[in-house]
Formats: C-alpha cells, structure tokens, sequence
C-alpha cells in the first residue's frame, strides 16, 4: 500500500526566523544559510530567485532593512514574509493546519508513495518533482468570517490539497 508523508521542516525552520524577529532577536547568517541550503527549498530557486536571494531578503528582514533593487520573486518573499510577521495568530494557524494534514484516506487511490512538502515559496501555488508535491505555505489562505474558512488558490485547503496528491 502506498503512503503519503507531510514534511513541514522547512516551515518549522521559519516559525524560529518569524518568532526571533518578532521578539527582537538577531538571526545569524550562519541560520539563515543553513536554512537557505535546505534540501526542500531547491525547487523554488531559478534565475530570479536564488538561494542567496533567500538568504538576503531573510537578511534585510532580520536588520530591519529594505531590500536594494529586488527582483519581482525576492519582493514577494519579503512582503510575505514581514506578512507572517505582522499577524503571528494567523501563522500559528497556517502552521496548526499543515500539522495537523491527514491525508491517509488517500492512499489506496495512490500507486506509489507519495510526499507532500510544504515550503516558503514566492510566486507558486505548487510544483510536482516526481514523487513530491511542493506547496508554498504562503498560499494558505485563513479567512475567520468566510464560508470557506480556509482555502489554496480558492479552493477549500483539504479539496485541493486531495487534488494535487491525486496529480501527483
């Protein structure tokens, strides 16, 4: 029987970059190339998003800088970013729902293991590499007031979420 796994280590990595700005801290460099080099980030970078693009918009966060000249991806990232910022509840509740994915009732529709990884992306809703679906955490979308509470792209989270597995 297949099995479907949900890796959010890279998600988790960036609640210690959100929390440490949050509370004021200093992010070394030596965390943030490390988190830049991950191995599940890999699929985001192109020639307009690289891994130093990553580490330098991580970077200006941390110091509370603007970035110089960026490019469309690396602005992105930054106002995504400084948007996790800014509404740490709403993080906390991105965060719960990726946790908390079962997505088990899938596997015998599926013919191999699956892997669902969720990341901070730029522009992307997903990617399919083989075996992996790669998600950007940025596109959960929670709305408290909606009749979709929570929703990717415009659909409810789950029902796409179910779709993109079943691409895959």
């Amino acid at each position: 029987m297949a099995s479907i796994t949900v890796n959010f280590n890279t998600v988790e990595m960036m609640i210690f970059f959100w929390e440490s700005v949050a509370d004021r801290d200093k992010v070394s460099d030596k965390y943030l190339i490390e988190l830049a080099d991950h191995e599940d980030l890999k699929p985001i970078y192109d020639q307009e998003f690289t891994k130093d693009s990553f580490r330098k918009v991580l970077s200006a966060i941390s110091n509370r800088e603007l970035m110089n000249n960026p490019t469309k991806k690396e602005s992105r990232f930054w106002n995504l970013n400084m948007w996790m910022l800014e509404d740490m509840d709403n993080m906390r509740e991105m965060v719960q729902l990726v946790k908390t994915l079962n997505l088990d009732h899938l596997k015998d529709r599926l013919d191999r293991d699956i892997k669902v990884v969720f990341i901070p992306g730029t522009t992307e809703v997903y990617k399919i590499e083989g075996d992996k679906l790669i998600m950007n955490f940025f596109k959960i979308s929670i709305n408290p007031y909606g009749e979709t509470r929570v929703t990717i792209d415009g659909k409810e989270f789950n029902e796409y979420i179910q779709e993109k597995v079943l691409e895959v």
